[in-house]
């Protein structure tokens, strides 16, 4: 076996163990309903509500912020959906039976999280225009990233596959405005 062979079983069994081992907090029903609320806000719910508040709020003075979050948004969703048809990951309670479904998944595979690709994109942008909203947004996107292993709906390095592509998409958006 190859060194780089046996980094990825690593890096596989890695995101196996601490998949199940962080899907093991659905035992409470807390948590579990905790998450699912979480995960719920972050399919779109919440982002769209920041845009909103931002318009009524600042007013025409927060439409560049708006603009371009809408437009890093539709980045992230045609890259989340290429990477997820070409990918085919299935999710980790479909592969692994000790991993409990937590909620109702969005699509059929697991690569990349677009929950975390898209909150982690948003929150770069908004904070770039606000800074003070990184201290309410940061801790939010920490959550989605988290309840979507929690879940059982993704492994952790789903998560971060989809929190790099997020801050790339953001990174490269914000150097081109």
């Amino acid at each position: 076996m190859s060194h780089i062979q046996y980094a990825l079983v690593l890096i596989q069994r890695w995101d196996k163990t601490l998949c199940v081992r962080l899907n093991g907090a659905l035992r409470f029903a807390a948590l579990l309903h905790g998450f699912r609320a979480v995960s719920w806000l972050g399919d779109g719910i919440f982002w769209y509500s920041l845009m909103l508040a931002l318009l009524l709020h600042q007013g025409r003075d927060a439409a560049g912020a708006v603009v371009h979050m809408a437009l890093a948004g539709v980045v992230c969703t045609a890259v989340y959906k290429l990477l997820k048809r070409s990918t085919l990951r299935p999710r980790p309670y479909e592969v692994m039976s000790v991993v409990a479904r937590g909620a109702a998944p969005l699509d059929a595979f697991s690569f990349p999280s677009g929950h975390t690709l898209h909150a982690v994109a948003f929150t770069l942008i908004a904070a770039s225009y606000y800074p003070w909203l990184a201290a309410i947004l940061a801790p939010f996107t920490l959550l989605v990233a988290s309840s979507r292993v929690i879940l059982g709906l993704h492994y952790p390095s789903d998560v971060l596959a989809g929190a790099l592509i997020g801050a790339a998409i953001a990174v490269g958006s914000l150097a081109a405005f």
